[in-house]
């Protein structure tokens, strides 16, 4: 039972593999046909690619034939590891991030402009304006703020003290001159003494002709509107108006607070109670309450109206330097709100495009920060309450304007 099974007969072959053979190959290589015999393939391309280069025999004895390795385990030469991988191709990637990146820009700044642009109210119609000036070099841009409380909660107008008044009328009357030259502000008076012109009206189209009647410059807005308003100043001024812009109440103490405040050095103290104003002499950051406080203000100043007017002008040329830095501009999360609450309170002409309103912004901020002028308009006294306009001194402006010059006349 213990004795091994008799040979076969092929088994008197010399040089067999596991009988005591000397051979230097296994038996598997001379009758396994898949071996090839022939040179040992590079690294990492055996012949089967991932099947491990076999181990050699050197004196009848395997030199570790039997080392754990797997056939077919393995991924290639370079110590199993596999072939490596491509470098990747980084000005392909850069390409792409580089056009994604552009791609999101445009498509952001249009639909940007497209939301912006839909926000617009363009209320005024200034066609239906008759007998206009010719139109001057440059552009005119005639600033309206208005008392108007439209959209304001009883709450809003206690805190903004505004009052519950009906309606709405003038509060403040700027003209911003645009052009090759530096920007020139001018205050228009609300008391300024004017002369009603003939005019169609707004609603019902009838044409009211012209009686020589006197009154205050913003009695036309409260008589007829904007349309009226245009018309006045142009009769009364010779100066054409391009367009037309006006902000409320409401609206104006919400870009402020939208922009985070603006900054104003106060040259004086002032405390008025009917429009709210409380501030010590000195540099603060103004809210919205309390920037409409200040814009408003003018019982307590010496100046009275005209000096409320320089008031005004310097707040607006804060303002628009606020809004028209990187901080803003950059920033989404100031931007939008900012746009937002300035678009949504903003009246403005049919003709009045985003671009006409970025120029408008951007001087008023270089009537501070640049060789601006700003002014009040020439004041030669005054009758029955209302300021009398120097007629010689604003013709000469007029002209200055017209031609686009660099205005030289001296405001009060």
């Amino acid at each position: 039972m213990t004795d091994w099974p008799e040979a076969r007969p092929d088994d008197n072959r010399g040089g067999r593999y596991g009988r005591g053979s000397a051979s230097a190959q296994p038996e598997g290589a001379r009758v396994m046909r898949q071996v090839r015999r022939g040179p040992a393939a590079p690294p990492g391309q055996g012949a089967y690619g991932g099947v491990p280069q076999q181990p050699s025999y050197v004196d009848g004895h395997d030199s570790g034939y039997n080392t754990g390795q797997v056939y077919g385990g393995g991924s290639g030469g370079d110590g199993g590891h596999g072939p490596q991988r491509p470098a990747p191709d980084w000005r392909r990637r850069i390409k792409w991030t580089a056009i994604t990146l552009v791609t999101v820009l445009v498509v952001t700044t249009v639909g940007t402009y497209f939301w912006a642009d839909s926000k617009l109210n363009r209320d005024v119609d200034l066609s239906k304006v008759i007998e206009r000036p010719e139109k001057g070099e440059g552009t005119n841009y005639l600033i309206v703020g208005s008392d108007s409380r439209e959209g304001m909660t009883a709450e809003d107008k206690k805190k903004l003290h505004t009052g519950s008044a009906d309606g709405k009328r003038t509060d403040s009357m700027m003209i911003l001159h645009t052009g090759d030259n530096a920007p020139t502000l001018i205050s228009l008076p609300r008391d300024s003494n004017v002369e009603i012109p003939s005019f169609v009206g707004s609603e019902s189209g009838k044409t009211y002709p012209g009686t020589g009647r006197q009154v205050k410059l913003n009695a036309a807005y409260a008589e007829d509107g904007p349309e009226l308003l245009v018309r006045t100043v142009e009769f009364n001024t010779g100066l054409h108006i391009d367009h037309y812009v006006e902000i409320g109440f409401g609206g104006f103490a919400s870009i402020v607070d939208a922009v985070g405040g603006v900054e104003m050095d106060i040259p004086q103290d002032i405390k008025d109670t009917k429009s709210g104003a409380d501030f010590k002499k000195g540099k603060q950051t103004l809210n919205g309450e309390e920037a409409l406080a200040f814009v408003r203000t003018r019982y307590a100043l010496a100046g009275s109206d005209l000096d409320r007017t320089k008031n005004q002008q310097k707040f607006l040329s804060a303002l628009a330097s606020q809004v028209a830095t990187p901080g803003t501009i950059l920033n989404p999360f100031k931007l939008y709100p900012t746009m937002g609450a300035g678009l949504d309170s903003l009246i403005v002409d049919e003709d009045m495009g985003l671009f006409d309103l970025a120029d408008m912004f951007w001087s008023m901020k270089g009537v501070s920060g640049g060789d601006g002028t700003s002014m009040n308009m020439p004041i030669a006294g005054s009758t029955g309450g209302n300021l009398l306009w120097d007629k010689a001194k604003v013709k000469q402006l007029v002209n200055e304007l017209n031609n686009d010059e660099k205005v030289t006349v001296k405001g009060n």
